[in-house]
C-alpha cells in the first residue's frame, strides 16, 4: 500500500512541478518518475538546509513537489 501512495504522490507532485515550471513535464509516466525522484532530492534538500515541512499527506507531497521543480530546472539546464 505504502508503493501505491508513493507512486501516486509522485504523479501528482510532478504534474504540479510541470504546472509551475510552464509546460516542462515529460508526460504521465515521466511525471511519476520526477515526483519520485523530486521527493528524495526534496527530503534531502530540505533535512540539509534543516527545513520542516508539515507532516503526512499535504507535507510529502509539499516537500515533493518541491524536488521536483529543483530537478526540472536542473534538467533543463542540460538541455
Amino acid at each position: 500500500m505504502e508503493l501505491l501512495y508513493f507512486i501516486i504522490i509522485g504523479a501528482v507532485a510532478g504534474w504540479l512541478a510541470g504546472q509551475i515550471m510552464k509546460g516542462k513535464g515529460y508526460g504521465l509516466v515521466g511525471n511519476i518518475i520526477l515526483g519520485i525522484i523530486g521527493a528524495l532530492v526534496g527530503g534531502w534538500l530540505l533535512g540539509f538546509l534543516g527545513i520542516t515541512i508539515a507532516a503526512g499527506l499535504v507535507g510529502s507531497i509539499i516537500t515533493s513537489v518541491i524536488g521536483a521543480v529543483v530537478v526540472l530546472f536542473v534538467a533543463g539546464l542540460f538541455k
